[in-house]
């Protein structure tokens, strides 16, 4: 029995939930962004001689927060993209 053809079909649904998956993490630097501008700006309505510190902060802190959306977002790519074919030549 050739086992080729079920090693291929696992192969590339590994791939798909793995992508799935890795896509996912999308939703936690939207969550994470939001929250801190609401954050922000309650503290600029507080005190609005502090605007220019809360609003430098809160940028780089969604800077920082949005690089774990781009890396889930590459490796999905990456999983959609490149992996199935490596594995496919890997299996002959």
């Amino acid at each position: 029995m050739d086992f080729t053809v079920l090693a291929k079909g696992i192969a590339l649904a590994g791939c798909a939930i793995g992508s799935g998956c890795a896509l996912i993490a999308g939703i936690g630097p939207g969550i994470g962004e939001g929250t801190a501008v609401s954050k922000a700006l309650e503290a600029i309505g507080r005190q609005p001689e502090c605007r220019g510190t809360v609003t430098s902060t809160m940028l780089l802190g969604c800077a920082v927060a949005e690089t774990t959306g781009i890396y889930g977002f590459v490796t999905g790519l990456l999983l959609i993209f490149v992996a199935p074919n490596m594995f496919m030549n890997f299996l002959g």
